[in-house]
């Protein structure tokens, strides 16, 4: 930090910290709702990073190797907006002092895509803290794979400040410990340990040892009993970016609602407004200008703004690195420019060529299996593809085969299964989460928003639930995530109720911007592949069998590209006008192509309808869908091994739904199954129910 001629450091730099707390409190304060009390003590830390160690070009907020900065702790989303504007992002004071306003870019709490240099979308505590470790893992592993000796090209650190209740939630933990295994070294989070949440002082609920804690993660920790202490952080940030063997908590002792003379270390300065009357007394306190509010005195501003230049000059060093990169190794070169552009979305010609087309097969495969063969048959045309499952891969068939582990470099050994490692390192494609699916889904999240990354999670079906927040935030944030979700159904057998999934499509399905696709065989499920790997702006989930499927002949069905659509013709009537429609999904299509056998034999015309994604087919014009569901055709059953919610409106009002409102029982799948009535004799009983009415 160079002082301007005409003022001290300490003076200038107090400056700049009151200037940082104003803004926000005033912000705050203009709106009548937010939450003031982290800016004015986290305020300092914030400073420190931003104006002396965070790489950034706020001129070119999507520079690739630019530092990361989360705040996890969203609530406190006017210090990060406060931040954006001094350092010369392009967020007008206007936007701030439109705080939490309807069309303004500055929400209550921070989401990716809306302001300019909000990295990913915060909020529900915890989250950012995990997203962080999946931009650390992501960083990690490109450099892993294309850095090269002396031409270390993606080189950055993942920065985030997090709260009390970051650290209170249970994916916090997940995340931590995986990280501290990782050995993430830089990843370096601030924690704003003000002892203080929405409803009480955390000693009412949070007394462990939060520093130990750490300790035991595997975690560089450092303790700062003074959070107004600059140079104190400063030398914490300084110890931690020499610490590369772990990623590092530094406990930043603060004070919620500094300076408030009657709110300060109280739980109502977290939440609300510190009022007209307050806000006047903190700003006597603190030795600032009552008023105007928003306030930016030129010294602060002047200094913010360096940043501009240094920012400016960082990424000009890194262009010209990257032009020396690019003319010693122009394949690796290529390759990764593709990525930076195009992150997940970069295809190469021909990515498809070897997807394999499944020959007909009465006794078929699971739709997990087939997966797992495409998986593997486009992993070498699509360098992004990166993924991993909560510790089931030999049961979700999602290992990447002969791309190695993504592990510290110092382990050795280990029983690897499936994943054909050839060695441990972080340049490895086949990540291992653990039992942590929450946080899992939260990590995938951070590598896609960091870039250059097409990341995958799997795990069975009924733990979707386990990872639903993170999944909905993937949604909100319009981030390219694949989910693999295997074990689709009561079909799965003797796990029993608490494994088999019942309302989890339904759950899935009820998420705006999330794709669900449940293919019916293993055709179907080449193509839903193609769909995940084309999609972009939207995360998109795989529904899987365990069991084996018939691989449809398409010659004498429609080819699977109708999946598509979402629902297409699977098989019409002799005529092309029927008198029944049977639509399903995934592994009950095979039920509904064996009914129409039988209904055709008593001379009932069928249509059969196969509808993997209920996302896909509301996109398509209404012309296609009245083509493929007809209205005048009321005589229509829908089948699907879940809760009936949400299929009538495919049924019809004169339709009927089989479906499954309860829970599952533990036997072999097929007799599950049968006892549930989920067969073709009880299909076709129920389809003839409809005709006679």
């Amino acid at each position: 930090m160079n002082p301007s001629p005409s003022m001290p450091v300490a003076t200038r730099d107090n400056l700049c910290v009151n200037t940082l707390r104003f803004l926000s409190v005033d912000a705050v304060q203009q709106a009548n709702s937010g939450h003031p009390g982290l800016p004015l003590g986290a305020a300092p830390m914030a400073y420190v990073l931003w104006t002396g160690f965070l790489k950034h070009h706020p001129a070119n907020p999507h520079w690739f190797d630019r530092d990361r900065f989360i705040l996890s702790a969203g609530h406190g989303s006017a210090l990060l907006y406060s931040l954006l504007h001094l350092c010369g992002y392009d967020l007008p004071l206007t936007q701030l002092q439109q705080f939490r306003q309807w069309g303004s870019s500055t929400p209550g709490h921070p989401e990716r895509g809306l302001t300019p240099g909000v990295e990913v979308t915060t909020g529900p505590l915890g989250q950012g803290f995990a997203n962080g470790v999946g931009m650390a893992m992501a960083e990690a592993n490109l450099a892993a794979r294309y850095n090269r000796p002396g031409l270390d090209v993606v080189n950055h650190y993942t920065y985030g400040l997090v709260s009390d209740g970051d650290l209170m939630e249970g994916i916090a933990s997940e995340a931590a410990s995986l990280a501290g295994h990782l050995q993430l070294g830089k990843l370096i989070y601030l924690y704003d340990d003000n002892q203080v949440t929405l409803s009480a002082a955390t000693d009412i609920t949070f007394t462990e040892q939060r520093q130990q804690r750490f300790d035991a993660y595997g975690w560089h920790t450092q303790l700062v009993e003074d959070g107004n202490d600059l140079a104190a952080i400063a030398a914490a940030l300084e110890a931690a970016r020499s610490e590369t063997g772990r990623p590092s908590l530094i406990l930043v002792r603060t004070h919620l609602g500094y300076g408030s003379p009657n709110k300060q270390d109280s739980f109502e300065a977290h939440g609300s407004p510190l009022g007209v009357e307050e806000l006047r007394l903190t700003k006597q306190k603190l030795g600032w200008p009552e008023q105007p509010s928003f306030y930016i005195p030129e010294e602060a501003r002047t200094h913010f703004l360096e940043g501009m230049a240094s920012g400016s000059k960082a990424e000009a060093a890194w262009q010209e690195k990257y032009k020396t990169y690019q003319a010693q190794f122009p394949e690796l070169g290529r390759e990764l420019q593709q990525l930076m552009e195009q992150g997940g979305s970069a295809l190469p010609a021909g990515w498809d060529a070897e997807i394999p087309v499944f020959p007909a097969d009465a006794k078929g495969i699971s739709t997990r299996v087939a997966g797992g063969k495409v998986m593997n048959a486009i992993a070498a045309h699509l360098p992004a593809l990166i993924g991993g499952s909560a510790d089931l891969d030999p049961s979700t068939f999602t290992a990447l085969k002969g791309y190695g582990d993504f592990e510290p470099a110092a382990i050795v050994g280990g029983d690897r299964q499936g994943s054909d490692a050839g060695g441990w390192s972080s340049a490895g494609r086949n990540l291992h989460f653990g039992v942590r699916e929450h946080a899992m889904g939260a990590i995938v999240n951070g590598m896609a928003a960091h870039g250059g990354a097409l990341p995958y999670a799997s795990t069975f079906l009924v733990f979707s639930d386990y990872m639903r927040p993170s999944i909905r935030l993937a949604a909100l944030m319009g981030l390219h995530v694949i989910y693999v979700f295997t074990h689709d159904s009561i079909a799965l057998g003797e796990d029993g109720g608490t494994h088999q999934p019942v309302e989890q499509l339904a759950s899935l399905r009820a998420l705006p911007n999330l794709v669900v696709l449940r293919p019916a065989d293993a055709n179907e499920t080449a193509v839903a592949w193609r769909i995940a790997v084309q999609a972009s702006g939207r995360p998109l989930a795989l529904v899987l069998s365990r069991q084996n499927l018939p691989t449809l002949d398409r010659s004498l069905f429609a080819t699977a590209d109708g999946v598509r659509r979402g629902g297409y013709i699977l098989a019409d009537a002799p005529s092309g006008k029927p008198d029944l429609i049977l639509i399903a999904s995934g592994s009950e299509v095979t039920l509904i192509v064996a009914a129409r056998q039988q209904l055709l034999a008593r001379n009932i015309s069928v249509r059969i309808v196969s509808m993997p994604s209920w996302e896909l087919f509301e996109e398509q014009d209404q012309a296609y869908r009245d083509l493929v569901l007809p209205p005048a055709i009321g005589a229509r059953l829908t089948v699907e091994a879940g809760v009936s919610q949400g299929w009538h409106r495919y049924a019809g009002e004169r339709g009927a739904v089989l479906a499954l409102d309860h829970f599952g029982a533990s036997a072999p799948g097929d007799v599950v199954m049968r006892e549930f009535g989920f067969t073709v004799d009880n299909v076709c009983q129920r389809a003839l129910a409809l005709l006679s009415r």
